[in-house]
């Protein structure tokens, strides 16, 4: 027994902290401001949990600091931030975000699919493939630094809406205004706006301010707009250009009441053409948007045995650019110190990761990106044996495809007919 049982004044129980430990522990990820790891927490739990439950039981818990890092986006030339709470809050922030989840996930709108329990992104994608084929216009949100911009004032309005559970009040009010370390170590104070993105709980926050904002609205005003939305990513299909142009201006509007802002640059309205459809009498600005890493765009479409002009999802530019440099990041032709069996074992766990998400729609379309993993493996042969050295290329890579043809199953993208 790790904790002894008390009378608290918080309905909090030593069962619920450590199954939250176990999520955390899942999840994984990095140390917070007070340098202390997972696998710290994981061996003395005594240490670290019998006091946090003690304190969240009894009211006394406050979080420390954010510790806020910049990473890159997918275009690799701006940076966006990310919040990295200390070990210890993610496991009381995982505490409350599975109480207040299993109160206000039934109420979410079925067109609501991101961070959900038996939701996925496939699934979104996979409904608004089906939608961009039924209608001609397609609505692209784009939410200006939206987890950066929460009002605190309406995000506590619309949790106390949903749960009046004090100690759930308590401790997210006690969240948002947490204080921030900077990357040179300054902290600062954070009272009015802005929820970590990186918490635990920021995901199931910004699911209620956007099910208040967003989903309801729409529901109420347009009840006949179908629309996708995961997380702040949202699209919303229309029949004319007319319509979307009214509802564009009127969800503009919408933002700003809620203290939200669109990004007029990536705010659009994208024609969704293919055969079917008629063609507007006037050019066209856009004909195609991305949507949770997939390009939605005019392709060529086998459907019934008929080829036609569609309009499908496909990996996105932006992602075969990331996945291309983290190929040479790794730095394969390098590696001559290990067998080619060795480097399909280190490289199998983000192939398979890439295949299972990038491969669901228009799998063809990472031929381009493995095509470049091959040239790295054959670089990889011509260094580590000598007898290619000095030979053109085309050996070296000639002397992989022998190997493919003899070990098709070596490479997990090799299994999977993207052979060299």
């Amino acid at each position: 027994m790790i904790f002894k049982e008390e009378q608290k004044s918080q309905p909090i129980s030593r069962l619920q902290v450590t199954e939250a430990f176990k999520k955390v522990k899942a999840n994984g990820g990095a140390k917070g401001v007070d340098g202390v790891s997972i696998n710290e927490v994981n061996s003395n739990k005594r240490k670290y949990l019998y006091p946090l439950w003690n304190r969240l039981a009894s009211g006394s818990y406050y979080p420390k600091a954010v510790r806020r890092v910049m990473i890159p986006k997918d275009d690799g030339k701006k940076k966006r931030p990310l919040g990295i709470p200390t070990v210890v809050d993610r496991v009381a922030q995982q505490v409350i975000a599975s109480e207040l989840e299993a109160i206000v996930d039934k109420q979410f709108s079925v067109n609501s699919f991101g961070y959900r329990p038996n939701k996925s992104a496939h699934q979104a994608v996979e409904q608004c493939r089906i939608n961009c084929m039924k209608y001609s216009w397609v609505i692209d949100l784009d939410i200006s630094g939206f987890f950066d911009n929460i009002n605190h004032e309406l995000l506590m309005k619309a949790v106390s809406h949903y749960t009046s559970k004090k100690h759930i009040l308590l401790y997210v009010k006690r969240w948002l205004e947490a204080p921030i370390q900077m990357e040179d170590g300054t902290i600062v104070q954070n009272h009015d706006k802005g929820t970590p993105q990186g918490g635990v709980i920021s995901p199931v926050l910004a699911n209620i301010f956007l099910h208040v904002v967003f989903d309801k609205w729409m529901e109420k005003n347009y009840p006949e707009a179908p629309f996708e939305r995961y997380a702040d990513d949202i699209v919303i299909h229309c029949h004319n250009i007319k319509e979307s142009l009214r509802m564009l201006e009127n969800i503009n509007k919408r933002m700003n009441e809620c203290k939200l802002e669109l990004n007029q640059q990536k705010s659009k309205i994208v024609y969704c053409r293919s055969n079917q459809k008629r063609q507007p009498p006037f050019k066209v600005k856009y004909q195609k948007f991305d949507f949770l890493g997939f390009t939605f765009k005019p392709r060529v479409i086998k459907e019934r045995g008929k080829i036609k002009l569609g309009f499908s999802p496909g990996i996105s530019q932006k992602k075969q650019t990331k996945i291309a440099k983290e190929l040479y990041k790794l730095k394969i032709h390098r590696m001559v110190h290990l067998h080619l069996s060795d480097i399909a074992l280190i490289l199998e766990p983000k192939l398979r990761g890439w295949i299972n998400y990038f491969g669901k729609f228009r799998k063809s379309e990472l031929r381009k990106i493995f095509r470049i993993l091959n040239k790295r493996l054959a670089r990889y042969i011509r260094n580590k044996y000598r007898r290619f050295r000095k030979k053109h290329s085309f050996f070296s890579y000639k002397q992989l495809i022998n190997i493919s043809k003899s070990y098709p199953t070596m490479f997990y993208h090799w299994e999977h007919g993207f052979l060299p």
